[in-house]
């Protein structure tokens, strides 16, 4: 899954999908609406490929978070936990059993669950395909 694409702005819900690059600005489309807005890079803006989560022993890529989430809900939505704090760490820890519960808030863990609903919905989120290899074939042609 490429998250390089896919960015936050800072005090703007939802993800936004990079559509073009400008001299001093960005234009972004959000995955909620599909809007076309001009971002500037004052506004806070951070790759979904940069953002890592704290564990006990190391960070982890969101892009592995997001993997783990599809694979326990077999490709579907988080179910709506967001309310109940209690509900969504206990979520988290099964998705991710190490991570770091003094430096992961809350509202963290939910930003996380509603941009994982997000990618879902728009078909940007699954698991890495196997890489095959396969011995090239011989020509015999004359």
């Amino acid at each position: 899954m490429n998250l390089s694409e896919i960015i936050t702005i800072s005090g703007k819900p939802g993800l936004y999908k990079l559509i073009s690059k400008g001299k001093n600005n960005f234009i972004v489309e959000s995955l909620i609406d599909k809007k076309r807005i001009p971002a500037f890079t004052h506004d806070g803006i951070s790759s979904l490929d940069n953002i890592a989560i704290y564990t006990i022993n190391e960070e982890v890529a969101l892009s592995d978070i997001f993997e783990a989430i599809y694979k326990k809900e077999n490709g579907d939505l988080v179910p709506d936990i967001m309310k109940d704090t209690n509900r969504m760490k206990d979520y988290f820890v099964e998705v991710l059993p190490e991570y770091d519960q003094e430096r992961v808030f809350p509202n963290s863990i939910k930003k996380i669950l509603n941009w994982y609903n997000i990618l879902n919905s728009n078909n940007l989120i699954g698991l890495p395909s196997a890489v095959e290899t396969q011995e090239p074939e011989e020509d015999n042609s004359l």
